[in-house]
Parts: structure tokens; C-alpha cells; sequence
């Protein structure tokens, strides 16, 4: 299998004399444009998608609509091309109308997201005619999706739960926005959450009219009440569709009054013909996440990714079938009094498909046929696409790689999807599903990455804890001499339960780590998934036991097996349970001549009352500080602060509320009141990640300047302190 993963990343990228490249830089990494959602036409013969192009002077990140030809095999540099007209907007999410002959777009502009329609030749695959605003809520608008008559939209919009028109809306928002009092007052849990507090506006699904004679229809507000629809989301497939007639809708959305303490998604359906219909539940047997609603073609089936344990956002994510048929037999044998699906048991509705598959679905795609589905699911370090058939079997691997939304055709010959490696950014791919057979189809990247060496990611497996195999992955520096000491950077991911191996980052590049001189290695330790969900499970209340003994036990490995690595010579960098891993290490080992520790828990008690997603800390350390302090105190790095001597860089944003910056200011309070050698980098217009292009030029390096300082060069004394800027 690793084999023909190399082969076949190795198929997706020019070859260029080595001479003409240079190790990749920060100034590369900016060039790149990012390829974000697509979607294929009606007719198979187009691909239309968002690229993202960053700004470092201007420190912006603006995304527009491209499009490729699918039944053409594209030259080098490819055949894409920028589909909207340049303007100082943004545009994004593309959709074809079910007949091709529209489209409809999510565009900002002078700072306003609204959803415009616009002709659409399919012939020479340009747009025709002028775009068309087809919402124009003072609340902004996002996500639209076509009906399967192409006469109505859904779409998104964040509105107060007591207005009911738009009216209302806007006045509630001028009176904020005039108010000089900015005090809130909060009656419950989740007030704030990532990177922003609770405005007290949802989310909610409405529908909307495309044909108004020429006028912007009125939108009616499908889920009204205090609840998101769909709910936060970091990023993945739609939470709500049109059922294949068009007669309802299905959608994700969480009604537990505690959000602070619930991963109880359900998934959800409402009638379109009966303007009195309420939601139906049609997951409510289930009190883990049910999401991701997708009919198939034929309307007998909607998919779902489902997890059994509530309050655990890292259990395995399997893939489940409902039966419209069957559910309804079984909400009438109740007399219809009862349509929450999970209180009528005399008819079962919901088949789960990978009862036996030990691997997380990520994302899905229904065969035109309806009798399978395409699936991507982690496995050791990629992301295959597999075809699993709705009788039941083994899933059948399809391409390796790591891939993500497999989109099959209409014809269902080929299946498009995108992927990403450490050596290059997302791309698209097409795959024939009857003879295996490859075609990259954008190729955007490939001026930029023609000049640039781009070194491979070197999968390795060694003996971890509990005596249980443990993977391991390497980059090399460029120009590498095997014959050369080199020192490591050794990366520590997050999550805790998300894996490493051959896939592009913008936020913690391998090979941008490498360029300067470095080997990078990193360790899917105990709790990463790709391995079986015992293996992820391991790490719940073992936050500095397995998973430290990995990586220290993986580093033996990588010192013994490859002589090239300088031990005398290695820094531990880390980011969320990474900078946990980074804080527990600094109490627990002097291994390493330097440290990073990004948006890491310090004191796991005050991360507790400072976070605002509960149900993590809660499962993690099995209880709350009060009913299980023991836990907590015996996985807490502040607790071994009087080991702490390694010098360390911590960053940390004003913005974090999953981990709030007071654990990185306690973190530095100690590490000064102790003497050791310690510098603080600290963004207050930053949340989690670093995302402004300025402030991740600043995040690089000031990151590559404390590790040069330590280890960059031989004979460095690790206490001395670094230079000033």
C-alpha cells in the first residue's frame, strides 16, 4: 500500500531538475492558491471550485470561483481557469442548477455575503449575463442549495430567534451596533465559543424562491426558535438537503438545552407541502452525534455519519442508512402520535453500514444508482476513498491517498474528489471507479511548487507503549547528505485525536519546518485515529501516560534507526494537545534543548472553568475538577513546574476560548518566576489558529528563530538566553 501511495503522489506533480528549485520559504507558502469546495455540473463535463489567493502586503485572504473541464485530461499548468471577473469581492460555493443552465454563488460584497445567481453556458463552461442577487437580508446570507425543480433555494442565515421578518432583524442589530454599553449578560453556558461570544443570534435554515420577475423573493424561516441550524461546524459536507422530489428537507441541529455539555446532533426532517409541518426527528434513539444528512437519487435512503456517545466528540463516525420507507411504517404504527422516530420500535429503520469497518467515515458521495457510496475514512496516515455497497460487505478501496468528498459524476464514471500530500496543497482529482485510473485534473500550484523541493513524507512504525505498534512519519531537509548530522524538530499534533501523516497544512508545514536544515518528525501516538477506535479510545484519562511514552520511545527509534538525526541537538514543538503534550514534556523530561508550546493547557483545572465546550474536559479527564480532582491534578503540567528548566517559547492568542490565553500566561508567569529561559508570543486578534498572513509571517518566525537559536547551530548552551529583536 505505501508503495503505491508514493507512486501515485508522485503521478500528481511535475519533476523538475533539482537545480532550478530552492528549499521552500514562508514567501512560497503565501503564493499558493487554496483550493476549497467544488462541485461537479449536471452534465459531467465541468468542475467549478474556490481558490483562495493571499495577500501578505494587503494581509487578506480573498476566495473566487474557478472552473475545469472534466472530460478533458489537463496539460502541465492545467486547463482551470478563473471563472468570475476580477472585483474587490469574494465568491465562493458554486452550485449548478439542476438543469445547468444557472448558477448560484455565495459573493461579499463592500463587506456584505449575500447569494447571487447567474447564466451559465455549458458549452463553452463561462458564465453568461449579469449575477443577480437572489437574498438581500440585512443578516447576510450563505450556503445556498438548489431545489431539484430549480425553482427554490435553501440557504443560511444568522437571525435573532424573536423577529420574525427582516425588519426586525435590522433594527436589533443598529441598536447593538449603536448601543455604547458593550456589557453582556449571560443565563447560560456556550456565552463564547472558538473565537467569538454568543451574539445571541442563530442560525437557521430558510427557503427562498429563485423567480421573482426580477425582484429579490421573500425568504421563509424554516426552523424559527433558539436553536442553529445546522449547528457550528469547522468545516465538512452540507447539514441539510432537498429530498430528491423536493417535497422536504433534511437537516442537523441540536435541541439539548445545555450545548456546553451535548454532542447530541440529530438529524431531522420537514415537510415542504404542509406550511403547518414541524420537524421530525429521526435520529432521536441515538443520544451521540447524528449529522450529515444525504439523500440518495433515488429518495429511498438518507446517509448519516453517527456517533453512539454522547459527550464524546471523538468516538468512531460510522456510516448509517435511514430507511424513508420503513420510518414511516414505523411512525404509523404508532398512530402517527408519536414521530420522534426512536419511541416506535416495532419497525426498524436505521442499518449501520460499517458495523465492521474499525476506521472513522470523514466524508461520502451517493452512487447515481443508488445501490453504494463512495466514502473517504483515515487510515494510517491518508485518506483513502472506498465504495461500500448499501447491502452491507467490506468497503473497496478505490484510490490511496488523502482525499476528501468523493463527488461521483452523473453517470457515475468517474468520481471527483480532492487531495493534498506534505508536498503539495489540495488538488482535484478524477478517478474512474472501473479501471482505477487517475487524472488530476487542477494544477494551480504548479509554477510555484516547479521551483521549490518539496520532500516526502517517510512513513516508519516502531514498538510504542503497551507494547503496541505505533506509526511514525519523517521529512528530510532538502538537499539532504545522509552522511550529515542533522538536528529535529520534533512535532507534537493535536486534537488529541487528530493524526498526522502525508497531508498539506498551512498552519505547522513539514516541509517549511525542514527547508532550513531540520528533520521533522511526527508521531501518531495513542489516540490518534486511522488505527482502530481502541487505539483513540486509549487516550481518554491517559493524557500524559501512553501518548508520552510514544513519542519518547519513538524518538529512541528515530535516533537509533537514523544516524543522520543529531540527539544532541532536538526541539519538541506543539500545538492544543500538542502544547498540552509540549507543558508535560517540559515537567518530565530534559531530552530536548528547546520547546514551543502554542494555545497548550497549563493547569488543567482553571482549563476547565475558562473553556467553553464542556463535554471535551469532561470525558478527556472523566468528571469535572470537583467530582474527580485526582484526575485532574495527576494530568496537569502545573503540577510538575518545579522540573521545569528546558527553555521554551509559548505563544498563545487573546482569542482562544477552547483554550483560553490565561493557561499560556500562567505558563510564562512560571517559566519566569523559575528562571528559565522563556519568551512569550502573544497575538490579541488571534483565536486558536494563527489565520491573518502578517501575523503567521510573524507566528514562522519567531517559531524558526527560537529553535535556530537552540539548536541551529553546534555548541549552543541551552541556557543561554536568545538574542533580542
Amino acid at each position: 500500500m505505501l508503495r503505491r501511495l508514493l507512486v501515485t503522489a508522485l503521478l500528481l506533480i511535475p519533476v523538475f531538475a533539482a537545480a532550478q528549485k530552492h528549499p521552500f520559504t514562508f514567501d512560497d507558502l503565501m503564493k499558493l492558491k487554496r483550493i476549497g469546495d467544488f462541485t461537479v455540473s449536471p452534465d459531467g463535463r465541468w468542475v467549478a471550485f474556490s481558490a483562495t489567493d493571499v495577500s501578505l502586503e494587503a494581509n487578506t485572504r480573498k476566495s473566487h470561483l474557478w472552473i475545469v473541464p472534466l472530460g478533458i485530461a489537463p496539460s502541465a499548468g492545467g486547463d482551470a481557469r478563473r471563472l468570475t471577473a476580477e472585483g474587490e469581492g469574494t465568491e465562493e460555493r458554486l452550485r449548478f442548477s439542476p438543469d445547468g443552465s444557472r448558477v448560484l454563488y455565495t459573493a461579499v460584497r463592500k463587506g456584505v455575503s449575500q447569494i447571487y445567481v447567474q447564466g451559465f453556458d455549458g458549452a463553452t463552461g463561462k458564465l453568461t449575463g449579469e449575477p443577480r442577487p437572489l437574498t438581500n437580508l440585512s443578516t447576510e446570507a450563505d450556503g445556498g442549495l438548489w431545489s431539484p425543480d430549480g425553482k427554490q433555494i435553501l440557504f443560511v442565515s444568522g437571525v435573532w430567534p424573536q423577529c420574525k421578518d427582516d425588519a426586525c432583524n435590522k433594527a436589533k442589530d443598529d441598536a447593538v451596533a449603536s448601543s455604547k454599553v458593550k456589557a453582556k449578560i449571560f443565563d447560560h453556558l456556550m456565552y463564547r465559543h472558538w473565537d467569538a461570544f454568543d451574539s445571541g443570534k442563530r442560525s437557521h435554515l430558510f427557503l427562498a424562491s429563485v423567480d421573482c420577475g426580477g425582484a429579490v423573493c421573500a425568504a421563509r424561516d424554516l426552523t424559527p426558535g433558539n436553536h442553529d441550524v445546522p449547528p457550528f461546524s469547522l468545516g465538512g459536507q452540507d447539514q441539510y438537503q432537498f429530498s430528491p422530489d423536493g417535497k422536504e428537507v433534511a437537516f442537523t441541529s441540536n435541541l439539548d438545552e445545555v450545548q456546553a455539555t451535548s454532542t447530541n446532533d440529530d438529524v431531522f426532517i420537514l415537510s415542504l407541502t404542509d406550511p403547518a409541518a414541524k420537524p421530525v426527528n429521526l435520529t432521536a434513539e441515538n443520544h451521540g452525534s447524528d449529522s450529515t444528512p444525504m439523500y440518495s437519487p433515488d429518495g429511498k435512503w438518507i446517509a448519516i455519519r453517527s456517533q453512539f456517545r454522547g459527550g464524546y466528540e471523538s468516538d468512531r463516525f460510522r456510516l448509517r442508512l435511514i430507511d424513508r420507507e420503513r420510518f414511516e411504517q414505523s411512525a404509523n404504527s404508532c398512530g402517527g402520535a408519536d414521530r420522534k422516530g426512536g419511541s416506535c420500535k416495532k419497525v426498524s429503520y436505521i442499518t449501520n453500514l460499517t458495523e465492521n469497518f474499525d476506521r472513522w467515515v470523514d466524508s461520502m458521495g451517493w452512487a447515481p444508482d443508488s445501490k453504494s457510496l463512495y466514502i473517504t475514512a483515515g487510515n494510517e496516515g491518508e485518506s483513502p476513498v472506498y465504495v461500500l455497497s448499501v447491502s452491507g460487505g467490506e468497503p473497496k478501496l478505490i484510490a490511496h491517498g488523502s482525499n476528501d468528498s468523493p463527488t461521483p459524476t452523473a453517470d457515475g464514471k468517474m468520481i471527483v474528489f480532492s487531495r493534498s500530500s506534505v508536498r503539495f496543497p489540495a488538488e482535484l482529482i478524477a478517478v474512474s471507479p472501473a479501471t482505477g485510473r487517475e487524472t488530476q485534473l487542477t494544477h494551480l500550484n504548479d509554477a510555484v511548487l516547479s521551483q521549490v523541493q518539496m520532500q516526502p513524507s517517510e512513513p516508519f512504525w516502531f514498538t510504542g507503549a503497551k507494547g503496541e505498534k505505533v506509526q511514525g512519519f519523517m521529512v528530510k531537509p532538502p538537499n539532504f547528505d545522509p552522511s550529515k548530522k542533522y538536528p529535529l524538530k520534533y512535532i507534537l499534533h493535536g486534537g488529541p485525536e487528530v493524526p498526522v501523516g502525508d497531508e498539506w497544512t498551512y498552519r505547522w508545514n513539514s516541509n517549511l519546518f525542514a527547508s532550513p536544515g531540520y528533520v521533522v518528525i511526527e508521531i501518531n501516538f495513542h489516540g490518534s485515529p486511522g488505527y482502530g477506535q481502541k487505539f483513540v479510545d486509549s487516550i481518554n484519562g491517559d493524557w500524559g501516560g501512553a501518548p508520552f511514552q510514544d513519542l519518547m520511545l519513538g524518538l529512541d527509534y528515530a535516533e537509533k534507526s537514523f544516524p543522520f538525526i543529531d540527539k544532541d541537538r532536538e526541539c519538541a514543538l506543539g500545538a492544543s494537545y500538542g502544547g498540552f503534550m509540549a507543558n508535560w514534556i517540559l515537567g518530565h523530561t530534559d531530552r530536548f534543548k528547546c520547546i514551543v508550546s502554542h494555545d497548550g493547557m497549563f493547569n488543567t483545572a482553571s482549563a476547565y472553568g475558562e473553556t467553553e465546550e464542556l463535554w471535551f474536559n469532561e470525558w478527556e479527564f472523566k468528571g469535572t475538577p470537583w467530582s474527580n480532582p485526582e484526575m485532574y491534578r495527576r494530568w496537569s503540567p502545573s503540577e510538575s513546574a518545579a522540573k521545569f528548566n528546558t527553555p521554551m517559547l509559548v505563544v498563545h492568542g487573546q482569542l482562544d476560548y477552547r483554550l483560553d490565553v490565561a493557561e499560556g500566561f500562567q505558563l510564562f508567569t512560571t517559566l519566569q518566576r523559575r528562571g528559565v529561559p522563556s519568551r512569550m508570543l502573544y497575538f490579541p486578534d488571534e483565536g486558536h489558529w494563527v489565520s491573518k498572513p502578517q501575523n503567521s509571517q510573524l507566528w514562522y518566525k519567531t517559531v524558526g528563530e527560537w529553535v535556530d537559536w537552540f539548536i541551529g547551530t553546534p555548541g549552543r548552551h541551552p541556557k543561554e538566553a536568545p538574542p533580542e529583536q
